[in-house]
């Protein structure tokens, strides 16, 4: 059966590829040839139409396609009180190809304050009808993982536990603040998970001496932490992706070294999972999946290449997990956004379309209308 709240049994990750109006207009400001009221208004078009889109593809979620952001993470942690951006030596080394040099690290205390980001949920909220609109951020142990305690300023954080702590506190007070603007889905990004799942990943992080189960139990931690508390019908969900740049990727490996301790233990209320290629392994994982509410959204569509899955394929995929997890608490997505940074995925946006509608002809042949 459908359902009559988040997440659907058709979803949405978030990022949709910026169309050319937007690239064209952050260019020229970025040139200092358009200011900010410019730029915001070129923005609200394309996410209106964005929002029309989606609901014309059969979603009943929709998001602004992250079309105010650079990238899927650093925007939201720039916005944050204590993080500064800044140009590092190299960008992030995917699959034969690197992205922009540009890395964040914590320089004081952190806050969350007035974020820009509460500004750009309410104008999404204000063009939707019927549907429901989600945000997407970041979650909190991508701040942390890349750099580790190099990321951290010692002054401001000379003992790391205390940083998480102050971590899971500016989260608690975002997920409010999101809340209080009116949100009632709420995603996390973490890329993070999919790391701790490859080999390559985990040794460099024991390279740098850090322990790969110590950080899964810390994550996991400041996760809930910040979900302590948090309003009933304020649905905070998950997306564990293993990279996505440009149509390539970062890590591979199935989610079994972290299936005991990530959805065994973290909170949410759903997981979006990437299960597009082998390099996601199987669903045996699936099984550590709490019985009851929580959900699992099978990221079986891919969205780094524009052809089409076989609608027979997909719901013989969406059957085989359902050996590991009970049907009812399975929905469908895409393995990932469009475009988690402003380059976007090589793909057209009449493909994109075509996926979403694919995502929602399948759902209703699974679940029924």
């Amino acid at each position: 059966m459908q359902l009559a709240h988040p997440p659907f049994r058709a979803d949405v990750v978030g990022s949709l590829l910026r169309p050319s109006p937007v690239k064209d207009a952050r260019q020229q400001q970025q040139a200092g040839n358009l200011d900010a009221d410019r730029l915001r208004s070129v923005e609200n078009e394309a996410i209106r139409h964005a929002v029309a889109c989606q609901c014309q593809a059969g979603l009943q979620v929709v998001t602004d396609g992250e079309f105010r952001r650079a990238w899927w993470h650093f925007d939201f942690f720039e916005g944050l009180q204590g993080v500064e951006g800044y140009d590092a030596d190299q960008g992030i080394q995917f699959n034969g190809v690197q992205t922009r040099s540009r890395n964040v690290r914590v320089t004081g205390k952190l806050g969350f304050g007035q974020h820009p980001m509460l500004e750009h949920f309410r104008f999404l909220q204000s063009v939707t009808d019927g549907v429901t609109a989600k945000m997407t951020i970041p979650s909190p142990s991508v701040l942390h993982f890349r750099g580790g305690r190099n990321v951290v300023s010692v002054e401001a954080y000379p003992n790391l536990d205390d940083f998480f702590d102050d971590l899971a506190r500016v989260y608690k007070e975002a997920l409010q603040a999101f809340y209080d603007a009116g949100c009632r889905y709420l995603q996390l990004d973490d890329t993070v998970w999919a790391y701790l799942c490859s080999e390559e990943q985990t040794a460099k992080i024991v390279e740098r001496g850090e322990d790969p189960q110590q950080l899964q139990r810390t994550y996991s931690r400041v996760i809930n932490k910040a979900l302590e508390g948090k309003p009933d019908d304020l649905v905070v969900s998950m997306h564990v992706c293993r990279g996505n740049f440009r149509s390539t990727w970062i890590s591979e490996g199935g989610y079994e070294p972290v299936a005991e301790v990530l959805f065994g233990s973290v909170n949410v209320d759903a997981f979006f999972l990437e299960y597009d290629t082998d390099r996601a392994g199987g669903f045996e994982p699936l099984r550590f999946i709490r019985p009851g509410h929580q959900k699992v959204v099978l990221g079986l569509v891919t969205s780094k290449t524009g052809e089409l899955e076989s609608v027979e394929d997909v719901k013989a995929r969406i059957h085989e997990a359902a050996q590991f997890v009970d049907l009812d608490q399975l929905c469908l997505s895409t393995q990932c956004g469009f475009a988690s940074t402003e380059e976007g995925n090589t793909l057209s946006e009449a493909q994109q379309q075509a996926k979403l509608e694919l995502v929602v002809q399948i759902a209703k042949d699974v679940w029924g209308e």
